[in-house]
């Protein structure tokens, strides 16, 4: 199966961006992925300023802090966007980050604990799935073995939302709980972390991470800084975990061109 591949971006301009989504189309990425926070762009609007001037590359939140908003308001712009997309958007979801929870306190949205924001967002999927003609790809972020459960019943796709020194064998357990708790054939995607001497800012400034530390680590999302090497890594985690979409944040991809070129 082809490894498919996402970028990872934010906007800084209304021109910026939709040239950015014509740049990742051409350059043959898949999905066009935004975070969803509250000190970023709303990603439904966005979103659809990025399918106006595009035609096949897919869209996706990454991912939709399903606490933030009632099922009935995410059905409702996830119809939007399938509408304006023709069919291109895909609803990457999650329970939302840990930090999240003050997000959700400004919105004056319940936070609830991690069980009730698992059953919010299992009833969100089956509300948007129910309300949205055609009903898009459901991807979800997981990482802890409940989330990872509740996601292997009702995920088209899963995101292991791993932190960035998860090794490969930790990896490999998360996929492993996945598929005891589902005899579905789902795929998963998984973040870049690193590259050679490269670590995306959000890292450095978030966790503090240099790329010496997640080399030393055996971080699976860090690659070597030869293509040849990191294409073959990538291709051996394909045939052995299923991971089949490698998701590369914007101030990784001009590094990470080499290995999607041998990968394609």
């Amino acid at each position: 199966m082809p490894i498919q591949f996402g970028l990872i971006a934010t906007p800084r301009s209304g021109a910026q961006w939709t040239d950015l989504a014509q740049q990742a189309e051409r350059d043959g990425y898949r999905t066009l992925l935004l975070p969803d926070t509250l000190h970023i762009a709303s990603p439904f609007p966005t979103l659809a300023a990025a399918a106006g001037v595009t035609a096949t590359l897919r869209l996706r939140p990454h991912v939709l802090a399903a606490p933030l908003r009632t099922a009935t308001a995410t059905v409702r712009e996830v119809a939007a966007l399938q509408l304006l997309s023709a069919g291109r958007f895909e609803l990457g979801i999650g329970i939302g980050r840990p930090d999240a929870a003050g997000e959700a306190e400004k919105l004056g949205r319940p936070w609830g604990s991690a069980a009730e924001r698992r059953a919010h967002l299992l009833a969100t999927v089956a509300a948007v799935r129910a309300g949205v003609d055609p009903a898009p790809p459901v991807v979800i972020a997981a990482s802890g073995p409940r989330m990872l459960a509740a996601a292997a019943t009702v995920a088209d796709r899963i995101i292991l939302a791993a932190g960035p020194l998860t090794t490969e064998s930790e990896l490999a357990e998360m996929v492993r709980v996945v598929r005891d708790n589902t005899d579905r054939d789902i795929r998963f995607g998984h973040q870049l972390v690193g590259l050679g001497d490269q670590v995306p800012t959000w890292i450095a400034r978030q966790f503090g991470h240099t790329a010496d530390e997640l080399r030393a680590a055996g971080a699976a999302g860090f690659l070597d800084p030869d293509p040849g090497s990191a294409a073959a890594a990538l291709a051996a985690r394909r045939d052995a975990l299923g991971i089949d979409e490698v998701l590369v944040p914007e101030d990784l991809a001009a590094a990470f061109a080499p290995v999607r070129a041998l990968l394609d």
